[in-house]
């Protein structure tokens, strides 16, 4: 376990581990721990109790955050003709085909955040799959970023949407915006991911779903949630 600094142990001090804090009074306590001197990103760990390994078990989506993540989204777009043009008027950072494909491969370029892809466009996407897949850039159209309504994926990125996805220990990580936002914009955002991974429950799930819920700042103390109360 590597040693943790001052200001952690300083925060852990008024953190009460065994406790389950409501949503506000939650994010009060993890804002006076965010004592790093830069905008901490703050997250949620959301544990289900679901079964990765099952396709009809799988959890994943996105929402549109109603006050951002606090970060500049840089979408990259692959699509052509008509679909490319209204792509760049959306607001795009990169457009194009498979010249965008070829620079991802040999160059091993990844100046971006977000890849968006129009259907047609799938076939040069595909051969990305192993270099965008580990990084979870893959585009998916359960998360509407495989779409000829480029447009509007480009918009909803750009003013906060996340995807949120279970990874293999049956954990979502998902950002909910930055330290500088205050408690309630945070506690805005926090509702809005729950309700939707709520929403997202698989009918196969069984027992309890909400396991764990967890908040922290990028170099804070973790503080868990009554699960309870956010199921209401």
């Amino acid at each position: 376990m590597p040693k943790r600094g001052k200001k952690y142990q300083d925060s852990m001090k008024s953190i009460d581990k065994l406790k389950l804090y409501d949503l506000e009074e939650a994010v009060e306590a993890m804002l006076t721990t965010a004592k790093a001197n830069f905008d901490e990103t703050v997250e949620a760990h959301v544990k289900l109790g679901v079964d990765s390994r099952h396709a009809d078990q799988q959890v994943r989506g996105a929402v549109v955050l109603p006050h951002g993540t606090g970060k500049t989204v840089r979408v990259l777009v692959f699509a052509k003709g008509d679909k490319a043009k209204e792509a760049e008027e959306a607001g795009a950072d990169y457009v194009g085909e498979a010249e965008l494909a070829d620079k991802i491969q040999k160059e091993n370029w990844f100046e971006f955040d977000v890849v968006i892809a129009t259907p047609d466009m799938m076939g040069v996407v595909g051969r990305l799959g192993r270099v965008l897949g580990p990084k979870g850039l893959m585009p998916n159209p359960k998360s509407g970023t495989v779409t000829f309504d480029v447009a509007k994926a480009i918009q909803e990125i750009k003013a906060g949407k996340v995807e949120y996805r279970l990874d293999k220990t049956n954990i979502i990580h998902v950002p909910v915006g930055k330290k500088s936002f205050g408690t309630q914009k945070l506690v805005d955002n926090i509702k809005a991911i729950m309700d939707a991974i709520v929403k997202a429950k698989p009918a196969a799930a069984k027992g309890k779903y909400l396991k764990s819920v967890t908040i922290a700042s990028t170099m804070g103390p973790g503080i868990k949630l009554n699960t309870t109360k956010l199921m209401d």
